[in-house]
């Protein structure tokens, strides 16, 4: 379990970081991503785990990864700026 914790953890640390340097303009600040990537990953872990029981860790990460990349998602911005045309009458 200790080891499924801290697998997690380092793997919503690498897609953080992924996320963070690949959409730096798209995302806010870099601490907030971060922590958003690791506790999603340590709570899909949680969920994955809670569901499958011990003995998958392999599904585990999986579910860390679904949930912490689910989560930075959240955080995104639209890439430019929102037009409103109107309607010519």
């Amino acid at each position: 379990m200790l080891l499924e914790a801290l697998g997690s953890a380092l793997l919503g640390l690498v897609l953080a970081a992924v996320a963070a340097h690949r959409l730096a303009h798209r995302l806010p600040a870099r601490s907030l991503v971060f922590a958003t990537g690791v506790a999603g990953a340590l709570f899909g872990a949680f969920i994955t785990h809670s569901a499958l029981g011990t003995g998958s860790v392999l599904l585990t990460l999986i579910g860390a990864t679904v949930v912490s990349i689910a989560s930075l998602s959240l955080l995104l911005r639209p890439a430019g700026r929102l037009r409103r045309r109107s309607v010519a009458a």
